[in-house]
């Protein structure tokens, strides 16, 4: 007799707000010497230095517009480089964390592999390499790939790490997925942080900016327009 199986329930993806939360359960904070790849505005690595006054941190960044603007406001502990992943300016085993937050799939094709090298390279062994990931899916997504359309970029970011971990000094150490809510007050609000970031330009034309207000509209309401962003997490380990 066939014993018929019934299939596997999945429980939906936890909903995180604050994604520095999952950061402090996954690897030891306390102390350390952490580098930001691609720290944007910086304002995860404030955070950050705020809930942990006794770490350091150095955020590296390849908008010079968006880096003029993290000096001037400095922070104790907190250092900015204009720089990226792919040659990262500090000696070999200089940090005992790195942090890649939305970012690896920003870095051009033909220098993740390297990237990840580097970031080996400056890690001290045992050392960990937080990347977290936009998954190419949901209602956001859709939205924004009108505009900008990263299906191949992340898919080749997830390959990177693949084949870093396969080729390179790493070990898997967790994996997590989730989802974070985003929102926005309303369209404007929407084209300004979504479709003209200082760091790329999408070449806006007024057909592409009437298609795209229409296809957010009926995502709008009293409060603004809400979303949820799925996310991929991936925690490497540098081997001993």
């Amino acid at each position: 007799m066939t014993e018929t199986l019934t299939p596997a329930k999945t429980s939906p993806p936890r909903l995180i707000d604050d994604e520095l939360d999952l950061l402090a359960e996954l690897v030891p904070l306390a102390g350390r010497r952490l580098i930001e790849l691609g720290c944007g505005n910086a304002r995860l690595a404030r955070t950050l230095l705020a809930r942990h006054p006794d770490i350091e941190l150095t955020g590296l960044e390849v908008d010079q517009r968006q880096h003029a603007k993290n000096l001037a406001a400095p922070q104790p502990r907190l250092h900015f480089v204009a720089a990226g992943a792919q040659a990262i300016p500090f000696d070999d085993a200089s940090f005992d964390g790195a942090l890649m937050l939305k970012s690896l799939h920003h870095v051009p094709l033909p220098l993740m592999a390297q990237a990840l090298r580097e970031v080996a390279r400056v890690l001290r062994p045992g050392g960990w390499l937080y990347v977290s990931e936009p998954v190419f899916a949901g209602p956001l997504n859709e939205l924004v790939r009108l505009f900008n359309d990263e299906q191949a970029v992340r898919a080749a970011a997830q390959q990177a790490l693949d084949d870093a971990l396969r080729t390179g000094p790493w070990d898997a150490a967790a994996e997590v997925r989730f989802e974070t809510p985003v929102q926005f007050q309303d369209f404007a609000d929407f084209e300004q942080r979504m479709m003209r970031p200082t760091f790329a330009d999408h070449r806006i034309d007024d057909a592409m900016l009437a298609a795209v207000r229409e296809r957010f509209a009926p995502h709008a309401g009293p409060d603004g327009a809400h979303f949820t962003r799925p996310m991929h997490v991936r925690l490497l380990r540098r081997r001993a």
